[in-house]
């Protein structure tokens, strides 16, 4: 039997929603909830790219990381159900591009990659390839990203959201984020178009929101724009989901999309200033109406 959770840092309510925060380490707090009873999970770890966090090393051995990653792998696979879906955010850096792609190979043991999502910051269109419907008025460039100053790199506008699940065969609301046909004759054309959506396919456009102050608006080196995980959590299919977690919370967008969702969610972060600055971000998100 798993060890009782502890009293949470934040227990945030609305109606029959419930929010949880724990203050401590993913590994026991995910070690402590039951088996199979977690629908969905949408994280973002620590990429171990030597990011100047508060409370933890994000400098190990590349072994000692993967290790640790299938470690807590491990655990995200006992408490989820069989028919979950864990959603992985991992991103790299010009001179180390194989992070991503080695931290999906070290939860291919435990668990079978579905999807490959791409988040895109930043987008280029030329107007001449938008086609005429689009209606530019010249080339568009969108999104935000950091600039590389380099003669070897190109900017890095893309990080990956891999899409895991127990056995790769959970089923997904694709409309749920579905984008409306360009072509409105494609409705007919198409069977099951009816509802004048399509599948967004693995390509996400969500691009940070302007700021004006880091330290005060995003005082967190790692964060993604809660629309991220809205999207996830769609994806899988809102009514399908009992309970979400995020094991590494940081600033919280995860709970905050989950606020924003209606769902039902249990968030673990280390250090107690990020999670401070998540329970404020998620109980102002909470004021708004429910969906």
């Amino acid at each position: 039997m798993p060890a009782r959770l502890p009293t949470p840092f934040a227990d945030l309510r609305r109606g029959r929603q419930r929010l949880r925060f724990y203050h401590g380490d993913a590994l026991d707090i995910l070690g402590r909830l039951a088996p199979a009873s977690v629908d969905a999970v949408v994280t973002s770890p620590p990429y171990n790219l030597g990011i100047r966090y508060r409370s933890y090393d994000d400098g190990l051995p590349r072994a000692a990381y993967l290790e640790w990653t299938g470690s807590w792998i491990a655990a995200v696979k006992r408490v989820l159900a069989r028919q979950g879906s864990l959603f992985l955010n991992v991103g790299a850096k010009p001179k180390d591009p194989w992070t991503a792609l080695d931290v999906a190979q070290a939860v291919r043991p435990y668990l079978e990659l579905q999807n490959i999502l791409h988040w895109v910051k930043s987008i280029a269109i030329e107007k001449s390839l938008a086609g005429a419907r689009a209606g530019l008025a010249g080339d568009l460039a969108v999104g935000h990203y950091k600039p590389i100053n380099s003669d070897r790199f190109l900017n890095d506008c893309h990080e990956f959201v891999f899409h895991f699940s127990p056995t790769g065969h959970t089923p997904l609301d694709r409309r749920a984020v579905g984008v409306k046909y360009q072509d409105p004759s494609n409705v007919t054309r198409w069977q099951g178009a009816g509802s004048g959506l399509r599948c967004r396919g693995n390509t996400w456009f969500l691009p940070y929101d302007t700021i004006q102050s880091r330290d005060k608006e995003r005082p967190h080196p790692a964060t993604f724009p809660w629309r991220l995980p809205a999207y996830c959590l769609k994806l899988h299919g809102l009514p399908r989901i009992g309970l979400a977690v995020d094991p590494f919370l940081g600033l919280g967008s995860s709970a905050v999309a989950c606020a924003e969702l209606g769902v039902n969610f249990a968030g673990v972060e280390l250090d107690e200033h990020y999670l401070a600055e998540a329970v404020a971000r998620t109980r102002a998100a909470l004021k708004k109406p429910s969906p």
